[in-house]
């Protein structure tokens, strides 16, 4: 049962990964819902701005009356889970749990680097994304009005390349994850469906959303995408709405399975957003702007991000709170994948 039988209203954009996550797993946990299409520029009338201006942007009634405003995906999904019972999208096994949070966050935040590259980085998804951009914010704008509005966000976007680290040393580095992690995914779908097993996790949700931009929306990651896995261009349409899926607790895989199905992806995320978070996490301690260090075998270079540090506080957070038997099948899930590394010393 529901905590409110109003919808729970957001506002968000459909060039925004994470209102996509979040659209998906609101149709899939059958919450009712009622989405804004606007942006953090021209927010709905009436409702409060939160403190950081992201998107999506969910509005949650106050008991009091009024809404209050919040942003960023990963808590929302835990406060549903609090607040609507029923279809939950994180496993009940505590090591499934850890597991399936560091693949949400590796999909949130390293994901949406090759979303970020992909989109700006080459010349034909520049122009397909400058366009799309304004027509998805305001699709009754004239084309004399869309095209300069296009080309000023273009180059604002393509100038802000090097803060998700895309550069012409980087790219290399950036599209083959990319390619890796369309390849590992192949394989858990074609064998279960999900990550995780038989049924939606919130790491799906969290690939997905970023996966509705490459895989759909931007040329060259989408060619790339056919070329590598149709099975995961067809599981994108499917993840759009899985309000049809009847899940079962049974569905989740177990922990000896996970070992083994899950060590590719594991691979990848030990080869590429493990090292980035421990860069980026040693610069932010030490105060510095930028930093530098390698990735899959070549320079890495970018500014710090102090949300990132954060985010490797909070992976170590959720491995802490683990049992010491559970932390023991953890370390060994990890063992030889580079994600020993995330939590090497607790």
């Amino acid at each position: 049962m529901s905590a409110s039988a109003s919808p729970l209203t957001l506002m968000g954009a459909a060039g925004s990964p994470y209102t996509r996550k979040m659209i998906a797993l609101l149709r899939y946990r059958r919450i009712a819902h009622a989405v804004i299409w606007a942006s953090h520029r021209n927010p709905p009338a009436g409702y409060p701005e939160p403190a950081v201006k992201l998107l999506p942007t969910f509005y949650f009634p106050k008991p009091e009356g009024g809404h209050s405003a919040v942003v960023d995906s990963t808590p929302i999904i835990r406060r549903l889970e609090a607040e609507h019972q029923g279809r939950s999208a994180i496993p009940a096994d505590p090591v499934l749990a850890f597991l399936n949070y560091l693949i949400e966050d590796y999909g949130d935040e390293w994901l949406t680097k090759c979303m970020f590259h992909f989109r700006w980085a080459h010349q034909a998804d520049a122009e397909n994304a400058g366009p799309m951009l304004i027509f998805w914010h305001d699709p009754v704008i004239s084309d004399a009005e869309a095209a300069p509005a296009a080309a000023f966000i273009a180059k604002r976007q393509i100038d802000r390349l090097y803060v998700v680290g895309s550069n012409a040393v980087t790219a290399e580095t950036i599209e083959s994850s990319y390619a890796r992690l369309l390849a590992a995914l192949d394989g858990l779908v074609q064998t279960q469906g999900y990550v995780l097993g038989a049924r939606p996790s919130s790491a799906d949700f969290a690939i997905y959303g970023q996966l509705t931009q490459l895989g759909i929306i931007e040329p060259t990651s989408a060619a790339i995408m056919t070329k590598v896995s149709r099975r995961v261009r067809g599981w994108l349409d499917r993840v759009e709405d899985l309000s049809g899926v009847s899940p079962t607790d049974g569905d989740w895989i177990s922990r000896e399975v996970a070992r083994e199905r899950l060590k590719p992806l594991l691979v990848e995320i030990g080869r590429v957003y493990a090292p980035f978070l421990l860069a980026n996490a040693r610069a932010v301690m030490s105060g510095a702007d930028t930093f530098e260090t390698e990735i899959d075998g070549r320079a890495w270079t970018q500014p710090t991000f102090p949300y990132q540090a954060k985010c490797l506080k909070w992976i170590r957070d959720e491995f802490a709170a683990l049992s010491p038997a559970d932390q023991a099948d953890v370390r060994g899930m990890f063992a030889g994948t580079g994600c020993d590394a995330l939590i090497a010393g607790l």
